[in-house]
Formats: C-alpha cells, sequence, structure tokens
C-alpha cells in the first residue's frame, strides 16, 4: 500500500514521543534523588549507582541481542514491546523498599529502553531519505529535551503532591498506552530503501561478519567514541543539576522542577534543530562537518557551563546553564545521523547498540560513578559545593577528549 507523503511524519512524531518517554523515565529520577537520599539514607555514591550503573548493566545486556533482531525483524513490535515493557518498570519503582529493590527496578527500565533506541534510528533511516536524515534525527532528538523537562517538571510536581514514588507510577502508566497506538497504527518500511547498496544490502549477514565490518569502519568507531566521551557532559547535568539547585539554593523539588524543566527546553529546543539543519547544510559543502559541529560543540559549551556551576544567585545560573545545555545538544543530530550513514542498512540496528553500549558505561554509568565518589571525596573540603565541581571535571574532560576523537574523525572521513 502506498503511503501518504506525510505518514513517515506520523511515524516520526511518535518516535519522539517513544524518545520523551524513554528520557522521562530515566530521568525522572534525578529530580527524586534528594528524597530518596533522606528517606533511604543513601550516599552520593549510591545515588550514582542509581542513576547509573542500575540502569546501564542491563541497557546493554538487552541492547545487543534486541539490535540484532533490529537488523531482521518487524522493528515497530520491538519498539512498542521495549516501550511498554520499561514503562511497566518503571511505575514498579514507586514500589521500592529501600536501595536494592529500586536497583533492580532500575535495571528492569534499562533492560526495556536498551531495546527500542536501536530500532528506533533504523526505522527513520527507512522513512527518510541520506540528506534528510539530519533534519529528522534533529527532530527526533527534541524527544529527548521534551522528556527530560517532562521528568524533571512532572516528577517535581508528582513529588511535592502525592510524594516521590507517584512521580514513578503517574510517569509509567502514558508509556503503557503510547506502546499499543504504536503497535497499531505504525507500519514497517521496506529496509534499506534509501541506502546506495539498495535493498540488497538489508540483508543481514553472520554476527561474525556484521562485527568484523563495522571494527574496520574507521569513520564509524570514530563517531561513537567520540560521542560515547562527548555525552559524559549530557548525563552530567541531566543527573545531577537537580540535586545541585536543591543544595545550592533555598527551592523545594517541585520549584526546582519547574525551572530546570524550564531550562532545559530553552535550551534544549533550538539546540537540537540548528544542529539538524547545520548538519544538513555543512555536510553538502564537506561531510566532515558531521564530526567537526560535534567537537566545537562539545568545547563550547564549557565555558557557560562553568560560569552556571560557580554562579551565586539563582537567575544567572540557570540562564547560563541553559545556553550551555542548547549549544551541547547542536551536536547530537550529526552524530546520530551519521552513525546510520555510514554502515549498511543490515548493520544500523546494531551499530546503534555499540554505540549506546559505549554511551551507557562511559556517558552514564561511569560519569555518574565518578561524580558520585569525587563529590563524597571532595565534600569535606568543600561542602556542597564539592557537586558542583566534581560535575565540572567530568564534563572538561569530556569536551576535551571527546573534541580530540571528533578531530581524528573528521581525517577519517571522505570530503
Amino acid at each position: 500500500m502506498r503511503e501518504h507523503p506525510a505518514y513517515r511524519y506520523y511515524v516520526l512524531a511518535l518516535l519522539t514521543l517513544t524518545l520523551m518517554f524513554s528520557v522521562a523515565d530515566r530521568l525522572v529520577l534525578s529530580i527524586l534523588l534528594q528524597d530518596i537520599k533522606r528517606d533511604f539514607a543513601l550516599s552520593d555514591s549510591q545515588l550514582g549507582l542509581l542513576a547509573g550503573f542500575a540502569f546501564t548493566l542491563f541497557y546493554v545486556i538487552a541492547g545487543f541481542p534486541m539490535a540484532r533482531l533490529a537488523d531482521r525483524a518487524n522493528r515497530k513490535s520491538i519498539v512498542a514491546a521495549a516501550l511498554g515493557f520499561w514503562s511497566l518498570m518503571t511505575a514498579l519503582s514507586g514500589a521500592a523498599v529501600g536501595f536494592w529493590s529500586l536497583f533492580l527496578a532500575r535495571i528492569g527500565v534499562g533492560m526495556g529502553e536498551g531495546g527500542s533506541g536501536p530500532s528506533s534510528q533504523s526505522l527513520l533511516a527507512d522513512y527518510f531519505r541520506p540528506k534528510e536524515l539530519p533534519r529528522a534525527m534533529g527532530f527526533l532528538t527534541l524527544g529527548s529535551t521534551i522528556g527530560t523537562a517532562i521528568g524533571l517538571m512532572a516528577g517535581g510536581l508528582f513529588a511535592s503532591l502525592y510524594g516521590w514514588r507517584m512521580s514513578f507510577i503517574l510517569l509509567g502508566i502514558p508509556g503503557m498506552l503510547l506502546g499499543l497506538l504504536l503497535f497499531a497504527t505504525v507500519r514497517e518500511p521496506q529496509r534499506g530503501r534509501y541506502s546506495p547498496g539498495g535493498t540488497d544490502s538489508a540483508t543481514q549477514r553472520p554476527l561474525g561478519a556484521t562485527v568484523r565490518s563495522l571494527l574496520a569502519n574507521r569513520a564509524y568507531l570514530g563517531l561513537i567514541l567520540g560521542y560515547a566521551v562527548q555525552i559524559m557532559i549530557g548525563y552530567a547535568i541531566a543527573i545531577w543539576m537537580a540535586p545541585i539547585m536543591l543544595r545550592s539554593f533555598a527551592l523545594t523539588t517541585r520549584e526546582v522542577g519547574f525551572y530546570l524543566g524550564l531550562a532545559f527546553v530553552l535550551g534544549g529546543i533550538p539546540g537540537p534543530i540548528l544542529g539538524g539543519v547545520l548538519g544538513e547544510w555543512l555536510s553538502h559543502r564537506d561531510v566532515r562537518w558531521f564530526a567537526w559541529i560535534p567537537g566545537l560543540a562539545g568545547i563550547l559549551c564549557l565555558p557557560p557551563l562553568w560560569l552556571s556551576l560557580s554562579a551565586k544567585t539563582f537567575w544567572p545560573f540557570l540562564g547560563l546553564f541553559a545556553l550551555a545545555y542548547g549549544i551541547f545538544l547542536t551536536s547530537q543530530a550529526p552524530i546520530m545521523s551519521s552513525i546510520q550513514n555510514s554502515v549498511l542498512p543490515s548493520e544500523r540496528g546494531f551499530a546503534v547498540a555499540l554505540a549506546m553500549l559505549l554511551n551507557n558505561f562511559l556517558g552514564q554509568a561511569l560519569s555518574a560513578a565518578i561524580i558520585g565518589r569525587l563529590s563524597d571525596f571532595w565534600h569535606p573540603t568543600y561542602g556542597d559545593f564539592a557537586l558542583n565541581l566534581a560535575v565540572m571535571a567530568v564534563c572538561l574532560a569530556g569536551g576535551i577528549i571527546g573534541f580530540v576523537v571528533f578531530a581524528w574523525t573528521a581525517r577519517q572521513m571522505r570530503r
């Protein structure tokens, strides 16, 4: 059946909503950390484990087999099932009775979300032509921004009205309903229809051949390594800015959720759109801009981020943070679209899974754990400001190392 030209934008909208709930369910924990810390008497190191390794451990374990499946099976069914499962586990997080039960529930969220990303991005690569893909990926990235804002705003509001447990429950229910809608209305496109190699390049090869092909692709390896290092900035501020605000300013959890969500919206909406437009425009002139844009974004966001973290008053803190976040997010669409365009259609799901492996181990789990440990270590000397210093130290390392990796990656790309 022939598709209506607007149908692909409907699919894009549903996948954007899926990413929105993915990020909201993942990051609602950040606005609730202080309440959970108080109720369960946890350290910052334990909070770092909940925000990092609890999610990442099974995100990675589930991600690879689901990505392999995504390269040969019905991708929309995979996304719908994954969305329903992680939404259920988010709701069950509200029933936790201590550190370990919450740890296990967050593992469940990670398992579900691990199956969504590879299939979603692979679907878009078959609904949009390669030259259109950066803008589509930029729009998809808006789901991350909106999801962050919803996780913070709704999480903070629900926590202030009903307690932190109900925040998990009320954010988990809508995702289950969206999963049903996605399953019922999204059609599976022909795999590889916009690939230069045609649909023949969409035939899945043995796992060993796929792995060897990806490991021999130097541009792809540079993209995913640079992505993983640079995303440490994104996860550091997404996870820890709420606790920083609660410790630095006389604000309630509800107020922090609202203002931080507002900052994520103000910086997060123009950033991905600008990144998508720049990536599409500049790549026509030189494909290496797909690597140069994220490398520059990771460096340019650091000065306003440091000024924000060291601000003594609230509004300069919030405004500078929104600016830093917007600059950082210009990197996302060029990276995501370039990963899809640099591999064969039969490799897309597995390629994204490998990228997500590095992202979640380096960007989320390792950075969250390091920040928690540094904060505990520096606290006797710097007090609550130790968390600000720990966040900035990790972001500085991510920005500088990411810049070097993306500069190398640009040299591996054809003009």
